[in-house]
């Protein structure tokens, strides 16, 4: 089953807390779904930080990045710059589904300009994003703390929202992942 569409892909922003385990979700989905694009962000991260494949810039090269509107979307979170770059529209265009790490602030911006938006929150219960968190070692316990209470913070209303829990074995979370972006029609 192809996901192209004659109406355009759709932009799949996937969210949820830090320590849910989005990048391995989005590498297990695009294995699953082969015709899913995954986006490169570009982030004003240091480079081979682990996690996601990502074009680390400065603040700088990424400001000058703005002003020449190479981004569909671009937000601040945790004292980075993160954009999408415009090559996405290009995707979409031709029909292709889209899968990209995104952010909450940035969710309402999103569905104004993609018109088939849709948003996978990923869940994952308080010990389990605690226990993940600790053992990629990239954040103190401090900034721990600060993530898990941002944790719960709601999304905006009136986006189409598909949640997929990921509290069990990665490839069950996969599986009900693949189901739910792309289920099977009668």
């Amino acid at each position: 089953m192809t996901l192209a569409s004659k109406s355009g892909g759709r932009l799949i922003a996937v969210v949820g807390p830090s320590g849910v385990g989005k990048d391995s979700v989005m590498a297990g989905l695009h294995d699953a779904i082969p015709d899913l694009h995954m986006v490169r962000r570009v982030i004003t991260r240091a480079p081979d930080l682990g996690g996601e494949n990502y074009d680390a810039v400065s603040v700088a090269q990424f400001e000058a990045m703005v002003e020449d509107g190479a981004f569909a979307v671009h937000w601040r979170a945790h004292g980075l710059y993160y954009g999408i770059p415009i090559n996405v529209k290009y995707q979409l265009g031709k029909g292709t589904d889209c899968l990209v790490n995104f952010s909450r602030k940035a969710l309402a911006q999103a569905a104004e300009i993609f018109p088939r938006f849709i948003v996978l929150n990923i869940t994952a219960k308080p010990e389990t994003l605690a226990h993940r968190l600790a053992a990629r070692a990239r954040e103190t316990e401090e900034e721990i703390s600060k993530r898990l209470a941002q944790a719960d913070k709601p999304l905006p209303v009136g986006l189409k929202v598909i949640n997929l829990a990921n509290d069990g074995p990665l490839y069950q979370t996969i599986a009900r992942g693949a189901a739910l972006l792309q289920p099977v029609s009668l």
